[in-house]
């Protein structure tokens, strides 16, 4: 039985399938054929990670170069994706920097850069931190992105304006050094923060009152906060062992309908908590917990200080008893908003 024939694919299918090759084996197609010479150099998306697999950056900076000149003038790009393991701060970045400007320029609408190797550090007089390259807002301006996806990406004591990316919606940091970061999007719908680092006592700043979803998980520093961000509807938060000061958190996301709240402590005995009295009024952003509140479910080991801090916030709401059982050491506290939708468009 004969295989299915390529050829007889129209040249742009061909190319979107060339497209899902790194692009060191999509340019090697030029070869198969005469037809076959210049279709990669008209592809949607370029996936720049060595030959074999995510290598050191430096192996990549003479074939994306010659690459980048061959391209076909004026073609856009769909995804670019650089991934390697290996990076120097002097020699690499001006490199990764072009190549980010050249997919810009091409108006790529998803852009992934991931280090995947070990976290270099580099000791100054401000800090000693992990970093890869120090990104800010106008490395990333466009207005065509969409999707950004970081990892092991330096983001520091700047102020990450995303007003020229008006199409950006999906923002994705994993084990990005996040220190005296303000993110300020007003199109950004999904946020994923995970496995990021800020030094104490700097804190990470969010304002995005469009976000729709927020997946935080295991953080380390400062709690972050964020802005009330009245158009959430699912929240996810595991702070881990790490973070301090969480109950910042709890007026940034208090409009979203489905949240849940992870944090992890030490083994206890098991506690019965009832509680009496009030805590005092609840004003601004936070207010907006009781209109929507249905169900509060409390999981720990031991009742410490900051669980009697979270018990308290709670009887604002006039929740009188909170019975917490053995969970591996696990506190978890669910909050599920079931809301009608006449009261949140009300």
């Amino acid at each position: 039985m004969r295989g299915p024939n390529l050829s007889a694919l129209p040249d742009e299918m061909l190319q979107h399938i060339l497209s899902f090759l790194p692009a060191q084996e999509a340019v090697q197609t030029c070869v198969l054929a005469r037809r076959w010479r210049h279709l990669w150099r008209s592809t949607m998306g370029l996936r720049l990670i060595g030959r074999d697999g995510p290598g050191p950056a430096r192996d990549l900076q003479k074939f994306v170069g010659n690459l980048l000149k061959l391209r076909e003038k004026g073609t856009d790009l769909h995804t670019v994706e650089i991934k390697f393991d290996g990076f120097s701060q002097g020699d690499d970045l001006p490199y990764v920097v072009l190549w980010i400007r050249s997919a810009l320029i091409c108006k790529v609408r998803s852009l992934t850069l991931h280090h995947l190797g070990p976290i270099l550090y580099l000791d100054t007089d401000q800090h000693s931190g992990p970093f890869l390259c120090e990104l800010d807002g106008s490395h990333l301006a466009s207005p065509y992105l969409r999707t950004v996806d970081l990892e092991s990406v330096a983001l520091e004591y700047s102020f990450l304006d995303f007003a020229s990316c008006p199409a950006l919606e999906d923002l994705k940091l994993h084990k990005c050094y996040l220190c005296d970061l303000t993110i300020s999007s007003s199109s950004l719908k999904h946020l994923s923060i995970t496995d990021c680092h800020s030094d104490f006592p700097c804190r990470l700043h969010v304002s995005a009152l469009g976000l729709v979803s927020l997946r935080l998980d295991n953080f380390w520093g400062i709690t972050p906060s964020f802005e009330n961000m009245v158009l959430l509807e699912t929240a996810w938060v595991n702070l881990g062992r790490h973070c301090q000061d969480e109950l910042v958190l709890l007026g940034g996301i208090s409009s979203a309908r489905h949240l849940e709240l992870i944090s992890e402590f030490q083994n206890g005995p098991n506690h019965e908590v009832e509680m009496k009295g009030s805590y005092g009024t609840m004003e601004g952003p936070s207010a907006a917990i009781s209109e929507h509140l249905k169900i509060v479910e409390v999981k720990c080991n031991a009742v410490d200080e900051m669980i009697l801090e979270v018990l308290k916030f709670l009887l604002a709401f006039n929740i009188r008893k909170l019975t917490n059982d053995t969970f591996d050491a696990l506190f978890v506290l669910k909050l599920a908003f079931i809301c009608v939708k006449e009261n949140i468009h009300g």
